[in-house]
């Protein structure tokens, strides 16, 4: 039997072995062609100037050990800043809201020290005096012996000995703001005791005179009431009976 042997043209050996030279060359130079595996996997013997950590090749989050400082010396670093970024915030946090705090404190007493309290017996002298003009009328005077600023809201309310119904008042003599008194001051309210062309019913002699306060809604209570005195011989009043608004002016009570 004849044998064949199969032969290459000379010029395509020449082209095969510069090719597996060139190939040879390249594996050395990139590491991946006959190296000493041992070296290259053991961390003790690896080279320094091939690290891919030493060299800062590595992209962030390709490395295979994520928690090592020496092979991931870009990480650490990139760790440590956002650890002190947010120090530093929650630190402002608790600050802010301790300021904060401190000011609502500061605020809600400031005004629960300076708003006027309500006006009553508890607070204020209150006398009352009859007077020759107008006729038939009677002025209330209130003075804040407190040592804080008090309201008198709306008017008196009048109640002579046991009576059982309550005096209006004069809706017309209402001022345009709530008249406060400030410790020392007085307040007061004109009351007409009966009409002047006999009108008025159930006349009668009071002889003694309570004042009620009213609160901040009309016919509240405002507190403790006064009592007034009254001269002897007593007051007379009949159903016409009827108190200004507080006012800020005698002068100004009395002219209703």
């Amino acid at each position: 039997m004849r044998t064949f042997r199969a032969t290459l043209p000379r010029t395509g050996l020449l082209a095969t072995t510069v090719a597996l030279a060139a190939l040879t060359l390249t594996a050395c130079q990139n590491g991946t062609g006959t190296q000493d595996e041992g070296r290259a996997t053991t961390p003790a013997a690896a080279s320094p100037d091939r690290s891919p950590a030493a060299q800062g090749t590595e992209a962030p989050g390709t490395g295979s050990n994520p928690g090592s400082p020496v092979a991931h010396g870009s990480n650490a670093a990139s760790h440590t800043g956002t650890g002190a970024g947010t120090g530093t915030g929650t630190g402002t946090g608790k600050d802010k809201g301790s300021a904060g705090g401190a000011a609502g404190s500061g605020t809600a007493r400031g005004t629960s020290d300076t708003a006027p309290v309500l006006c009553n017996g508890a607070n204020t002298r209150v006398t009352a005096q009859e007077v020759s003009r107008p006729l038939n009328h009677m002025l209330i005077t209130v003075k804040n012996t407190g040592s804080r600023t008090c309201s008198l809201p709306y008017y008196p309310v009048l109640r002579f000995d046991e009576m059982q119904w309550a005096p209006g008042g004069f809706e017309e003599s209402r001022p345009q703001a709530v008249v406060t008194l400030a410790p020392g001051e007085s307040g007061y309210a004109g009351v007409r005791l009966s009409s002047a062309d006999g009108s008025g019913e159930n006349g009668t002699t009071g002889h003694r005179l309570t004042v009620l306060f009213q609160g901040r809604t009309p016919h509240s209570d405002g507190g403790p009431t006064a009592i007034v005195s009254l001269p002897a011989k007593g007051v007379y009043y009949d159903s016409t009976l009827t108190a200004s608004y507080w006012q800020t002016d005698a002068a100004d009570a009395l002219s209703w």
